[in-house]
């Protein structure tokens, strides 16, 4: 006989969702209850939705009255009245929907004000720059898809592919965090640069102020189960790099001119210095649907250099065949074959 599996209802998730929230409102909170509220949340887009709605609830309370926390959750119950069930966890299922009801207008107000879901993106050879709710500023490159969930605790960010600039609004009260690949990104007004690669490890790098970078945390089998050891965590200050395929997070120096080359996407350019062909080829592809092939190893080994415009890729082959002894040749189905110079 196959194993029955039970799905879980909107009701069972609010539940979890609920509780979670009453949790993370205690100053008694550490780091390992932050990471496995995350992990809860990345394992289902309805846990994500379900604290978002519930959160606009038990926020709306402090918009009613300047309560303390014990206040707020008595305040919930009450509302309720006598209808509140005797499972102690569903009985502030029950208070939040009666709030809702009852305090609708100002629920809708916080909704509008706390939370802006938002989903970015941009096409082969794109760029696009997006003010936020919170006023910062999100500069997405080639290829990029962005989720931003603005609330009136947080600001989580969700770096899907591809790579993005951060401007951030000074709020010390709101952290700000970009996930990304395997890891999260914390920030509170600063400026600095993620990729997400291939292999989902990410590069940061900082131009303004300072970041910490952490692994993102697992998705426990149970969700109430503690890390067994702190994360590594990295700060990175203005003019410092860093890649996750590190396995030690290394931070590194960069210069102002290495800085301002890892930017130049942000003004539609590309500049190599010295790079193996192969190694600009790969680079290129990001900006372009062609399917650029390299025959020959010796061309592939050549160093190129120059700055060169993301949206004329043309222009980059045009200059190849000016510099270097290769010819350019297109096929059809966009291939284009950079073989030697006959």
């Amino acid at each position: 006989m196959s194993e029955i599996v039970k799905l879980r209802t909107r009701a069972d998730i609010d539940e979890e969702a609920a509780t979670w929230i009453w949790r993370m409102d205690s100053a008694a909170i550490d780091a390992a209850d932050r990471q496995a509220f995350e992990a809860w949340q990345r394992q289902d887009p309805r846990h994500r939705r379900a604290v978002s709605e519930l959160s606009a609830v038990w926020d709306a309370l402090d918009g009613l009255a300047e309560a303390k926390r014990e206040e707020k959750i008595a305040t919930f119950a009450n509302t309720a009245n006598a209808a509140r069930p005797h499972h102690p966890q569903r009985w502030w299922i029950a208070a939040a929907a009666a709030l809702a009801a009852v305090a609708v207008g100002v629920g809708s107000l916080w909704l509008q004000r706390g939370s802006e879901l938002q989903t970015l993106s941009t096409a082969v050879g794109q760029q696009r720059n997006v003010t936020l709710a919170d006023g910062s500023v999100v500069t997405l490159n080639t290829n990029t898809i962005v989720e931003s969930d603005l609330r009136h605790r947080t600001r989580e960010i969700y770096l899907l592919k591809g790579e993005a600039h951060f401007q951030v609004a000074h709020d010390r009260s709101r952290p700000f965090l970009v996930h990304a690949g395997d890891a999260v990104v914390r920030a509170v007004g600063t400026a600095f640069e993620v990729r997400v690669l291939a292999d989902q490890h990410v590069d940061v790098v900082v131009n303004e102020g300072r970041v910490e970078v952490q692994p993102a945390p697992p998705a426990p089998q149970n969700t109430h189960a503690r890390p067994a050891a702190a994360p590594t965590v990295r700060a990175l200050n203005a003019g410092e790099r860093l890649s996750t395929a590190s396995l030690d997070y290394a931070v590194i120096p960069v210069t102002a001119q290495q800085l301002s080359t890892e930017l130049a996407w942000r003004e539609g350019a590309i500049v190599f210095d010295g790079e193996r062909l192969s190694d600009a080829i790969a680079e290129i592809e990001r900006y372009t649907d062609a399917r650029i092939i390299v025959s020959d190893p010796d061309v592939a080994a050549l160093r190129v250099g120059g700055r060169f415009r993301t949206g004329n890729v043309q222009e980059f082959f045009d200059a190849l065949q000016t510099a270097l002894p290769v010819s350019i040749r297109h096929a059809g189905d966009g291939v284009v074959f950079i073989d030697p110079r006959r």
